[in-house]
């Protein structure tokens, strides 16, 4: 259904219509809509950390607890492998890209029924809300990744040239997060039980990934390609290899970069499919 809002007669008409078949996905309205993106974004942190005793400690603390449990069980107890790399700043290292997408799954994938007031309201580019809970991650990632650059400090890794990759790095993980974003914010509206479903793929999806343990573990062959299927696993490899010195990316990072090209396109199309239904359904 159009619609069509005249502010004052002196201002141009607005007529905003229904996109038609699977391309048109009018990424150039997020531009227009900036500001709302920014305001969006900056309301999801102030809420996350209003009226809490640690307030913005807590970027800091999730992953650094982490680290300490992952280093005493799978770096003392279990012994994993960990690149010849001391296992506290190899797992951190890996907890800071997984936090970003983690947080971001939890925050954007119930986006849209949380903002059920303001879509039903008022008309804008729906894909403002899933980006701006992904993009509040960012700020987390910033002060996490401060205390990293100390721990590499403290056990005395020295940085290469390859500290100049990691915007690469950020930017793919962002794009992972974003397409598995869509895809669940667009789901969760026709489908509730998928609220439900997010902290349990978390959770699986955690251990599929490279965190606690190293890629290489993963044997050549097909199963390697098959596990590079997980976007994560490039993002990680990434990551490690950047700031740590670990095993360069190997053909897991194409295959990992290929298929968070084809979830971002995919999610856009969907999203951009459903859409039209949001204010009804949610």
């Amino acid at each position: 259904m159009a619609l069509g809002k005249i502010h004052n007669k002196d201002l141009p008409l607005s007529i905003y219509e229904p996109t038609h078949g699977w391309l048109s996905l009018r990424l150039g309205e997020l531009w227009h809509y900036r500001e709302l993106l920014y305001f969006l974004t900056w309301r999801d942190i102030k809420i996350r950390y209003k009226q809490t005793a640690l307030g913005v400690a807590w970027a800091v603390l999730q992953p650094l607890i982490t680290m300490v449990i992952f280093s005493v069980i799978f770096g003392q107890l279990a012994k994993l492998p960990s690149d010849g790399i001391p296992y506290p700043v190899f797992s951190y290292a890996a907890l800071l890209p997984w936090g970003l997408f983690s947080g971001a799954l939890q925050r954007a994938g119930t986006s849209l029924v949380t903002n059920a007031n303001l879509i039903t309201k008022v008309y804008f580019p729906r894909l403002v809300i899933p980006i701006s809970a992904v993009a509040a991650g960012l700020v987390d990632f910033v002060i996490s990744f401060v205390v990293l650059l100390g721990l590499i400090l403290y056990y005395k890794i020295t940085l290469t040239w390859t500290i100049l990759t990691i915007p690469l790095f950020v930017l793919l993980a962002v794009l992972t997060a974003t397409a598995v974003s869509l895809w669940l914010s667009a789901l969760n509206v026709q489908y509730r039980d998928v609220q439900h479903m997010i902290p349990f793929l978390i959770q699986a999806w955690m251990y599929a990934s490279p965190v606690a343990y190293s890629a290489g573990l993963i044997p050549s062959g097909k199963w390697r390609i098959l596990y590079g299927l997980n976007p994560l696993v490039g993002v990680i490899q990434g990551f490690r290899w950047a700031l740590l010195g670990a095993e360069p990316p190997d053909e897991l990072m194409l295959v990992s970069v290929l298929m968070v090209i084809v979830l971002l396109v995919t999610g856009l199309f969907y999203f951009r499919r459903m859409e039209r239904t949001f204010a009804d359904v949610v």
